[in-house]
């Protein structure tokens, strides 16, 4: 991005240096763990294909008119979350209340970074360990124990999560054009090559024929409600609508950059990450006998067992996790920009003091994260509530922010787009009035319904 002045509340202003810059990077701060950790084994909990094929349908028809909501509140109000529905909000002459969508989109990557942190430090543990050890060998019991004592170590894990949030912090210092725009370029290259290489080393030593079929032809006898909501919930979670990152991303578009056309491809490369994560892992887990369904184990415990016993393996492995790495990483870059946006609104302290004030906060708000696999494992600090009876406090932030926040702040921005923007508000500021005859409606009705389905599913 380059600086072009100053803009509301005398915040400086600045805009994506082309259309491209500011699709690969918002595009590389939605693809990060959902889709690269989360999507295969969610997958394979649910049966594969079916779910699959699901999943895509909710991101044509459902993600992307909300993403698009998401964007238009961002663009239209040039500010950071809270300032730019704040205007939207008085614009519009609507209700005080719809004000809390900037609210959420502030605390959401806030409270979201301070645990997700925490499991991309897990990520930096492994690709250090393919670097320096590999997994040559590794029996499922070694493989297994070798997880259970990262997640006993709170000296490894407050190390590695600290590492982390200090490299967010020091790229996000640097500005958006010499910082975000730089790491999101490289995240885009290093993870199609990663993903291609992957997809195509399998092609050629186990063959994709299984775990294509597995992904890609439905069987819906695996089908079920549950499987049908966790799709939708993947689809919210892998786009990242919600976060604040899209919002605040988009309030610096220069004129001429189509919100609908970047929308859509958005969610276009997010499904074919999502599909080639899947073909970098599951070829590799029949060929060696391995379970599809481990859930979160899945990356951490099941894939070092084949990595260990496949040829090139070590290589494959350090590709692999560095790949989980940098994904997490330009992931969390974006989940930084929006507190770091709004706190730069009020502290005239300079952006460098800002960055270290926010990850400095991330990094203390998320130790009883950290420490919820060891030292805090049997605190529930919610037991009083069903749903968070037996949860330390990581899974409290999980749940909470994953499966009921991030799912009611979309909720709040398709029915305030949707019910309270006006039609020529909309075509100033996409210049399209036809696209309200599809947008609206899904806004107003289907996508509502859709998330309120998914809190009756919890």
């Amino acid at each position: 991005m380059t600086k072009t002045g100053t803009g509301r509340d005398g915040a400086h202003t600045e805009v994506w240096t082309s259309k491209l810059s500011f699709l690969y990077s918002a595009t590389a701060a939605a693809i990060g763990l959902g889709s690269l950790w989360r999507f295969p084994y969610v997958a394979g909990v649910n049966g594969g294909g079916a779910f699959v094929l699901v999943y895509i349908t909710f991101v044509a028809l459902l993600c992307v008119p909300v993403i698009l909501a998401e964007m238009f509140i961002g663009k239209r109000g040039s500010g950071s979350t809270v300032a730019s529905v704040n205007r939207v909000v008085s614009e519009e002459g609507a209700n005080g209340f719809w004000r809390s969508i900037g609210w959420l989109s502030l605390l959401i990557p806030f409270f979201g970074l301070s645990y997700y942190s925490v499991i991309a430090g897990w990520c930096l543990d492994y690709a250090r360990t393919a670097v320096f050890d590999g997994f040559s060998g590794i029996t499922p019991d070694q493989s297994k124990a070798a997880f259970g004592d990262l997640m006993a170590s709170p000296t490894r894990l407050l190390a590695l999560q600290a590492i982390f949030i200090v490299a967010s912090v020091w790229v996000v210092s640097r500005g958006l054009k010499g910082g975000i725009e730089r790491i999101s370029q490289i995240k885009i290259v290093a993870l199609f090559a990663v993903l291609l290489f992957m997809v195509g080393y399998n092609a050629v030593n186990f063959g994709l024929a299984k775990a294509g079929a597995y992904l890609f032809a439905p069987d819906f006898s695996h089908l079920t409600a549950k499987a049908v909501l966790a799709a939708f919930g993947q689809a919210l979670f892998s786009t990242g609508i919600g976060i604040g990152v899209l919002m605040t991303y988009s309030a610096f578009v220069p004129p001429g950059i189509s919100l609908p056309q970047s929308s859509a491809l958005l969610s276009l490369a997010v499904v074919i990450v999502a599909s080639l994560a899947g073909l970098a892992i599951f070829p590799i887990v029949f060929n060696f006998g391995l379970s599809p369904d481990q859930g979160t184990n899945l990356i951490f415990v099941t894939v070092p067992i084949a990595f260990g016993q496949m040829t090139g393996g070590r290589l494959v492995s350090i590709l692999f996790f560095g790949l989980i790495a940098i994904g997490a990483f330009t992931s969390a870059v974006g989940m930084l920009e929006p507190v770091v946006a709004w706190l730069e609104e009020r502290a005239r302290i300079g952006r460098t003091w800002v960055c270290a004030l926010v990850g400095l906060a991330i990094w203390l708000v998320g130790l009883p994260s950290m420490l919820s696999f060891n030292l805090m494992a049997n605190v529930h600090p919610l037991g009083f509530i069903p749903l968070f009876a037996q949860s330390p406090v990581f899974d409290i932030l999980d749940t909470g922010i994953a499966l009921i926040l991030l799912p009611l702040n979309a909720l709040l921005i398709a029915l305030f787009v949707g019910w309270c923007v006006r039609r020529a508000t909309v075509i100033a500021e996409l210049g399209d009035g036809r696209l309200i005859d599809y947008w609206r409606p899904v806004l107003r009705y289907l996508a509502p319904l859709a998330i309120l389905c998914l809190f009756v599913g919890l």
